[in-house]
């Protein structure tokens, strides 16, 4: 191998990176086999740097890190729920900061994700919104987060992973669809497809690319409203997506879609709206869930009580269409999304979805 810039081994695919450490240990008088338990140290038993692999010869490990990096996300803050969320702020090389959830539930622990610093959509109810967008993240600050986690002592591994953390997955496809394989991976952190959710605000060219993945991952849709009036007054991004097609979208996705519908009180919680939400998700076969608005964070809106939320899903439930309910968690803690970051890092000026050219659109 060349001298030159080392090689982030964190932002390629689990197999390349795998191909391209076998090729070094050779090049460096190794057996071939030694690269491949490089490689395992990236994210299946993760290693927090190159010293640490203590099944490889000393020489080695000091010829690797003179050649890679293994870059760390710097933890500089954590809350932990009395239901058991934790909420985690990680800090980025140029200061930019990120949050990560892990919601443990029975057998099952959850990590809802960030893909990107800040956020440029602007949904009127979102901190994340409020702060403005940053930059997009990388794929290694993406399954960093993950990554982090499982080196934590004791280390948390998810079952789950949800992209339901700061920015717009969608809007960030390149560094998603790699963190997506690390993900899954059998040489990854081998997390089932379905066991893997996007969540989008509609974002169309994204929810044409992920269909065009074959693994079985899940898609969520942020709906909120459902009509386009009151949808561009909660999410201006219903300008350029209209509702009829995003939902058009969704029929056409090979999996089934979940809608989520953050529950507003006094603005998207009338039995008007539940009936035309329901007729939304008869087209094309969603699943819908309803989420109680968490108040921190809540930027002036108030949580539809509890009895209109369960009024709101009788009603869909009446008109054949199968609903869920979200249990809020985090409540004694700053778990609402961008609420953290917000506490600890002066705000932004937002940025709209195409004011800013570090935004990228799938091909």
């Amino acid at each position: 191998m060349t001298g030159g810039k080392r090689i982030n081994l964190l932002n390629i695919e689990p197999a390349e990176a795998e191909v391209a450490l076998r090729e070094f240990a050779v090049s460096e008088g190794e057996a071939a086999y030694r690269g491949a338990q490089v490689a395992r140290h990236l994210w299946a038993s993760p290693a927090p740097e190159f010293a640490a692999m203590s099944d490889l010869p000393a020489g080695f490990r000091n010829q690797l890190a003179e050649h890679f990096d293994l870059p760390r996300l710097e933890l500089t803050a954590e809350q932990a729920s009395s239901d058991g969320t934790r909420k985690f702020l990680f800090r980025m090389a140029d200061g930019q900061a990120i949050e990560t959830v892990a919601i443990p539930e029975g057998k099952r622990v959850t990590l809802c994700v960030s893909s990107q610093a800040g956020c440029a959509l602007r949904c009127a109810f979102c901190a994340t919104g409020a702060m403005g967008f940053a930059r997009n993240l990388e794929t290694f600050e993406i399954a960093g987060q993950v990554r982090e986690l499982a080196l934590l002592d004791p280390p948390i591994r998810p079952t789950n992973v949800v992209f339901m953390g700061m920015g717009e997955p969608l809007m960030n496809w390149p560094a998603v669809s790699r963190t997506l394989t690390i993900l899954n991976s059998p040489k990854g952190f081998q997390i089932g497809a379905r066991h893997i959710t996007l969540s989008t605000v509609g974002w169309l060219p994204g929810i044409e690319a992920l269909e065009k993945r074959p693994e079985q991952f899940r898609l969520a849709i942020s709906i909120h409203a459902p009509n386009d009036a009151l949808r561009a007054e909660l999410m201006p991004v219903n300008t350029k997506f209209p509702l009829d097609d995003v939902i058009a979208s969704a029929a056409r996705f090979s999996r089934r879609v979940t809608f989520e519908y953050v529950m507003l009180d006094g603005v998207n919680d009338a039995d008007a709206h539940a009936e035309a939400l329901a007729e939304l998700a008869r087209r094309c076969g969603a699943f819908v869930n309803l989420i109680p608005l968490h108040p921190g964070g809540s930027m002036g809106f108030r949580p539809s009580p509890a009895g209109r939320i369960a009024a709101f899903a009788a009603r869909l439930r009446a008109r054949r269409v199968e609903v869920a309910v979200r249990r809020s968690r985090g409540l004694d803690i700053a778990a609402a999304c961008g609420q953290l970051r917000t506490e600890r890092v002066r705000r932004r000026l937002p940025a709209g979805a195409d004011d800013d050219r570090e935004i990228h659109q799938p091909a």
